[in-house]
């Protein structure tokens, strides 16, 4: 799997979301520790959050062409002879 890369923005972003809550919820955490602290997360457990979107693709894929097989069903005629 490909690491996880976040641009700048999308980091920066995080890290203030990171740092609000540690603000709200712990004690404050500074720049630094929080970026460490996103790598962290990304490294070790966004292969989890990765799979399980893989995983709910793979079964809404599946739903669809369920679904299709259910339409080309309908489209079949009766056949006389």
């Amino acid at each position: 799997m490909k690491k996880i890369e976040f641009s700048k923005e999308e980091k920066a972003e995080i890290v203030s979301h990171i740092r609000q809550y540690f603000d709200r919820e712990l004690d404050p955490i500074g720049m630094l520790p929080a970026e460490f602290l996103l790598d962290f997360f990304a490294e070790k457990i966004g292969p989890y959050f990765y799979n399980r979107g893989i995983r709910d693709a793979q079964a809404a894929f599946l739903k669809r062409m369920e679904d299709v097989a259910d339409d080309i069903h309908l489209l079949e005629r009766e056949e006389k002879f």
